[in-house]
């Protein structure tokens, strides 16, 4: 998890044992989320949901590590927005 993603864990407050819990199947699934398109491709998106409010995880599969990294978690709205900005720096990352 990117430190941006540990922040937005921490603003999801007291979900956010129930956010890790959702986030645990990318362990046993790594391909559990759907592929996204676009300038955004490459990037998976997890969908779950949590008190009646539709959540997502952003994240990128490093194969050669066996690491999925989740660098975006938040609620659907603004979610492809804030993936689209922080994608950026991780391409230049792992480039």
């Amino acid at each position: 998890m990117t430190r941006n993603a540990e922040k937005d864990l921490i603003a999801l407050k007291d979900l956010i044992n129930e956010a890790l819990d959702e986030l645990t199947v990318l362990k046993d699934d790594p391909y559990k989320g759907h592929a996204l398109k676009g300038s955004i491709y490459g990037v998976r998106s997890l969908e779950f949901s949590m008190k009646g409010t539709a959540y997502r995880a952003a994240y990128i599969l490093l194969e050669d590590e066996k690491v999925c990294l989740v660098f975006v978690i938040g609620s659907h709205e603004g979610f492809y927005s804030k993936v689209e900005r922080r994608a950026k720096g991780l391409k230049k990352k792992f480039k």
